[in-house]
């Protein structure tokens, strides 16, 4: 069983990235499997940060082949630039190690208008999406209507799709008020885009069941979190695909007994980008000293919008519910060194309503809007985490909190992360 899924426990945001980039140097093909460039994942190596959005982070190790699942919406533009910088710095991106499922949906220039019109006719209700037309790309796939990346192996056929998927968004566009796009014009950098990726387009199911009968360890990166899910999260503010262990099956196509190892990746604390609700949300100097102040790649600032982001204490609650929906076998904590300093610290092990406690998320989200955390303190420390590597180097109450969250979420605790570098992490034991 040789396949290991990473998935966001939380909002998003919580380092799958990274995660990635350190079980990649074990794997022979790391895949996103779900998701757009709506995803921004950094890595650091060094000295150098890598921010990437589309290409799976295995990438960075020059033995792992790389996967774009079908599962995916893909702008092929936006691909070509990320291509293009990685190359630049000395990646290769060859099509014999790096792969775009022809089954994966295109992101046109229509989908990015249509996502920007309708979270301006939301107002305040808008969803808070990235605009980068994620939401109608899906639309168009569950309504038959999407454009396959396969279609640009054709270049011809590919550009008479884009066009006639302006034509027809300018419809809408029109009727809500908006500007309509030039068809033409608008789809030359697409087609551009089609000629140049065509090579890197295949049937990517076979080719990853192939290379697990060839006993391969694959690595499925995931994009978004358990509360961005379409069925699992705080719907409507949600994503439109599934961040689940569900939606990687689905989106790389291949079956669940294959499958050995499922990491759920959460923040020592929590975050959120976007509207829609978040119990433990602090305002004030704690949520600012949680945030930081947006000078480092490290603070609590979109790597894809750069918008700041919410920040609050552990919601355990949450991991519960991520914990049940896919069934982790184990926890990857990140950012533990952000938590240094901190007198106190607080998860927020219940909810609840009514004057009920709720160890899990009502089913509604009207009812969740009412819910109210249940804390429990826990004592902080002082010292500086970032250059420990060893798990008896740290502070008891540091061993305190991790065991907490472990117990919380009935999940083991397996690795910790210090630092945003490679090597910034603690491998655990049992007996923590």
């Amino acid at each position: 069983m040789p396949v290991t899924l990473i998935i966001g426990a939380q909002w998003g945001d919580e380092g799958k990235g990274r995660v990635a980039d350190v079980l990649g140097a074990d794997a022979d093909v790391v895949a996103r499997y779900a998701g757009g460039d709506n995803a921004g994942h950094t890595i650091a190596v060094g000295d150098e940060v890598f921010k990437l959005h589309l290409v799976p982070s295995g990438i960075l190790h020059e033995d792992v082949s790389c996967v774009l699942g079908n599962g995916m919406v893909i702008n092929p533009v936006n691909l070509l630039a990320e291509m293009d910088g990685l190359r630049a710095r000395g990646v290769d991106l060859s099509p014999e190690r790096f792969l775009i499922s022809s089954r994966a949906h295109i992101i046109t220039p229509a989908h990015i208008a249509l996502d920007r019109a309708s979270e301006q006719a939301l107002g305040e209700q808008a969803i808070g999406t990235t605009l980068r037309g994620i939401g109608p790309a899906y639309l168009d796939k569950t309504g038959r209507r999407g454009i396959r990346a396969g279609l640009m192996r054709d270049a011809e056929s590919f550009a008479d799709a884009v066009h006639d998927a302006i034509e027809r968004a300018n419809v809408a566009l029109t009727g809500a008020g908006a500007s309509p796009l030039d068809a033409s014009a608008t789809a030359l950098k697409w087609i551009d885009a089609a000629m140049r990726l065509g090579p890197y387009i295949q049937d990517t199911s076979q080719y990853i069941n192939r290379r697990l009968g060839e006993g391969a360890r694959i690595v499925c990166e995931g994009a978004q979190g358990t509360m961005l899910d379409l069925d699992h999260g705080d719907y409507p503010f949600v994503t439109s695909s599934s961040p689940v262990a569900g939606g990687a099956l689905a989106g790389l196509g291949f079956g669940p007994l294959h499958v050995d190892r499922i990491v759920g990746v959460t923040k020592c604390f929590s975050t959120r980008v976007g509207s829609g609700p978040m119990l433990t949300e602090l305002d004030g100097a704690l949520g600012q000293r949680l945030r930081g102040s947006g000078e480092n790649f490290w603070d609590e600032f979109g790597t894809t919008t750069g918008r700041s982001r919410r920040c609050g204490w552990l919601d355990a609650v949450i991991l519960r519910h991520a914990a049940q929906v896919s069934g982790f076998t184990e926890l990857f904590l990140t950012k533990l060194d952000i938590l240094s300093g901190f007198e106190f610290l607080k998860i927020a092990s219940a909810w609840e309503l009514d004057g009920i406690h709720l160890k899990l998320p009502p089913e509604n989200l009207e009812d969740l809007q009412r819910a109210k955390p249940v804390y429990e303190t826990m004592p902080g420390w002082d010292a500086d985490l970032s250059r420990m590597r060893y798990q008896k180097d740290l502070p008891p109450a540091a061993r305190q909190y991790i065991r907490r969250i472990g117990e919380l979420c009935d999940t083991p605790v397996r690795t910790v992360g210090v630092g945003p570098e490679r090597e910034q992490q603690i491998a655990l034991n049992d007996a923590l």
